[in-house]
């Protein structure tokens, strides 16, 4: 088996894994992820056409009655991606805002929606009647561009497709182009750019193609020439879908890891978020509730949930404020550089230890006064916001009983038998995950 061979394999499997992993989204999401239903059809309309091109299936369909089977398969399948993919360019591009002129890719795409679906049929009926009268089928072919090059008949066969594959190609050259040059956020930029190399990769593979096919029926080229162009050209259409497929999967990466960032920050803001509203029980919508339950809540998206705990725990501090004096501040920053020397991390944990000291200074009966004095921070948006909160409540989990009260001994608060950063944490630790 050579390495094209492997590669092909290698493709196949991972536009497989592509159309099964975007499968769920495409058939039972939400109402943007159905849109994309689309573009999830040309994922599996090319798995299935990769693998009519590996080693085994392509001989064992090339062998069967039908003569060179994987050919027409593959073609079948491929034009019927191609749709798709089009369609998709209609349904994502084919829109705009009223009022105003008419975007020039938006024109270029309900021009593409007028013909595509013709196109395509056109097409497959030309490939079939092609297929079954003027190619030349008397013996099963392995390569069949090589193996067919100077006969007219499979010359005019391939032309019909690479003119429908070529074209569609450079619809979304143009279109992907367009939509790179005016993305917002760089996952996007980075995405559309690789399907849009691409695409033209696919442009220069089909006029290559149709280019040597009929210089061959000019001029019969030798068996090894032959053999070595369409091996080079195979190897760059396995180049064009590892590119498609990782450039279109980038998006759905950046999501899925969005997702992840936002579990991590639910799994480290809760301890803190749950002391704080354990405290103030009136402050939340809902009482706070383990760990585990919050997270089986499918009814309130990870997004607005983090947003809504961040400013429970902005709010449930202002309200300490109220219960210590303005010294704790310096008390706490004392306190956390006397435990690391990284200024980074002293940051997040003089607001931990202050949390901590005016917890338990509370649940010690401190009485209610005037604010006291904190250092504000200044997050460029809410997303730095929860981050700097993530940071806090991960310090927050390293306090102990006694470190928080040689602070409140130091500032002469009180504090509770065993406050919220000693045994009654535990318990209520324990009580929260369960």
């Amino acid at each position: 088996m050579s390495p094209l061979d492997l590669a092909g394999y290698l493709i196949a499997g991972v536009m497989t894994a592509v159309a099964l992993w975007r499968m769920p989204a495409a058939l039972w999401g939400d109402e943007e992820d159905k849109r994309r239903r689309a573009l999830w059809g040309c994922y599996a309309g090319f798995a299935i056409a990769l693998w009519t091109k590996t080693q085994i299936v392509r001989t064992g369909l090339n062998n069967s009655p039908v003569t060179d089977l994987s050919v027409l398969i593959k073609h079948y399948t491929a034009t019927i991606a191609i749709l798709a993919i089009l369609s998709y360019i209609v349904a994502i591009y084919g829109h705009y805002p009223e009022g105003g002129d008419v975007p020039r890719h938006v024109r270029f795409a309900r021009l593409v929606q007028q013909v595509a679906t013709k196109a395509s049929a056109a097409t497959l009926i030309l490939l079939t009647v092609l297929f079954f009268t003027v190619v030349d089928r008397s013996v099963p072919s392995d390569r069949f561009v090589s193996d067919h090059a100077g006969q007219w008949g499979a010359t005019l066969y391939m032309s019909v497709f690479y003119l429908y594959l070529g074209a569609a190609s450079a619809v979304c050259a143009y279109q992907w182009a367009l939509a790179t040059a005016g993305a917002a956020h760089r996952h996007l930029r980075v995405g559309l750019g690789m399907m849009t190399f691409a695409m033209f990769i696919g442009v220069g593979y089909t006029v290559s193609r149709t280019l040597f096919m009929w210089v061959s029926v000019v001029d019969q080229p030798g068996a090894d020439f032959a053999r070595t162009f369409d091996e080079v050209t195979e190897a760059a259409q396995v180049v064009l879908f590892a590119f498609f497929a990782l450039g279109a999967s980038i998006p759905a990466f950046h999501k899925g890891w969005r997702r992840a960032k936002l579990w991590r920050a639910q799994v480290a803001l809760h301890p803190l978020w749950y002391e704080l509203m354990t405290a103030f029980p009136d402050q939340p919508f809902e009482p706070p509730v383990s760990l585990r339950r919050e997270l089986t809540r499918f009814d309130t998206p990870a997004d607005l949930r983090v947003d809504r705990w961040a400013a429970d725990i902005a709010d449930a501090v202002e309200k300490l404020r109220h219960y210590v004096p303005d010294s704790l501040l310096a008390g706490a920053k004392e306190a956390a550089a006397g435990d690391t020397p990284d200024a980074a991390k002293a940051g997040p944990l003089a607001e931990a230890y202050w949390i901590s000291a005016a917890l338990a200074a509370k649940a010690g009966g401190a009485a209610a006064g005037k604010a006291a004095a904190v250092e504000q921070q200044h997050a460029m948006d809410q997303e730095g916001e929860v981050a700097w909160l993530v940071r806090v409540a991960t310090a927050y989990r390293t306090i102990t009983p006694e470190r928080r009260r040689r602070l409140l001994d130091g500032m002469g608060l009180p504090s509770a038998a065993e406050g919220p950063a000693g045994t009654e944490r535990t318990a209520a630790t324990t009580e929260r995950t369960a």
